[in-house]
């Protein structure tokens, strides 16, 4: 194990955590997913064995998501996770106590803040730091943050959208909206129920926004069979269904994440608004990956967007590269305790 053993970046996701070792890289990366038994509250399944029983379990089971649109919603499951998570990574027998950074939202507030420090000290880190998500998103993408140029990241996750204008290695403006990927997986859900009296499961849902999805309408459309529940009768049933319904589907949640970017250039001071116009808005985060969304972002704001390399990892890179380099970074990630 060696000098490696002691450092850990958790990437601490609402539909998937990731976790970084120096040295190594990424060697984790599992849906954020507990399943615990009813009967006596215990830890059954975590992770991508979790994920596999979504939306099968017998009624003594409950699978869930501990982390809410970002947040710790139930503690104690998240700490479970956290034990689970770096045990898996380190090995059973490490007896080192390793350094974890984990992300969070830009919203987050001192108090939930404090509950990932102390949620990640329970499950076995030595000392735990908190950094702001947007920032690790910046180091991940390979962007400069402590020059004095002005940058504007927009990570999208599964559970929050956060925009941030980051200069001199600190947050500028920012906002963090509490719709993302898992928003779009239900508006298609619902779209589906609406229009096809097919219910159909969250799982299905992503599935169609990855295979067919789009931000905004194409002329040439994929399409898709969809396998569901009938409504009416009550018996499984397929569709078809296309890329354009799909746009139309997702259009309120992505009108909320223009928004967003919007609210946030409203706030950007002009010297550093100018840099944006320069160099873009970097798209970071799994939700990034959603087909055309860099053209809706320019076609809504005028600012040209990007979607960064892995956008995935980028949050679990920047929290590595910062865990190497923490002199470089020692005053963005410990300024605001």
């Amino acid at each position: 194990m060696g000098i490696f053993s002691k450092k850990l970046g958790i990437d601490l996701g609402t539909a998937n955590t990731l976790v970084y070792l120096p040295g190594k890289g990424i060697v984790l990366n599992e849906p954020s997913v507990v399943a615990v038994s009813e009967q006596d509250n215990t830890v059954l399944a975590i992770g991508l064995e979790a994920k596999e029983m979504v939306g099968k379990t017998p009624e003594n089971i409950i699978v869930y998501r501990p982390m809410k649109d970002g947040v710790i919603a139930d503690y104690r499951v998240t700490e479970a996770m956290l034990r689970y998570f770096i045990s898996k990574t380190l090995g059973r027998f490490n007896l080192w106590k390793p350094d974890v950074m984990v992300s969070v939202p830009a919203g987050i507030t001192s108090t939930e803040r404090r509950a990932v420090v102390e949620a990640a000290i329970r499950a076995g880190a030595k000392n735990a730091y908190v950094v702001k998500e947007p920032i690790l998103a910046a180091i991940g993408a390979g962007i400069p943050i402590n020059e004095s140029r002005g940058y504007m990241i927009m990570d999208i996750g599964g559970g929050t959208t956060d925009v941030a204008v980051i200069a001199l290695g600190g947050i500028v403006a920012s906002t963090s909206v509490k719709c993302a990927g898992d928003k779009i997986d239900q508006a298609i859900a619902d779209y589906i129920k609406k229009n096809f009296n097919l219910a159909i499961g969250d799982k299905t849902a992503e599935a169609i926004k990855i295979k067919i999805g789009s931000a905004i309408p194409v002329e040439e459309e994929l399409t898709i069979t969809i396998k569901g529940r009938d409504f009416i009768q009550g018996l499984p049933r397929t569709a078809q269904i296309s890329t354009n319904e799909i746009v139309r589907a997702i259009d309120k949640e992505l009108k909320i994440m223009i928004n967003a970017i919007k609210s946030v250039l409203s706030e950007t001071p002009p010297e550093l608004a100018a840099d944006i116009i320069d160099d873009g808005i970097i798209m970071t985060g799994g939700t990034a990956q959603l087909r055309n969304l860099a053209d809706l972002v320019y076609r809504r704001t005028g600012v040209k967007a990007r979607v960064a390399d892995e956008s995935l990892l980028c949050v679990a890179k920047g929290t590595g590269e910062a865990l190497n380099h923490l002199d470089t970074y020692k005053k963005t990630i410990f300024s605001k305790r």
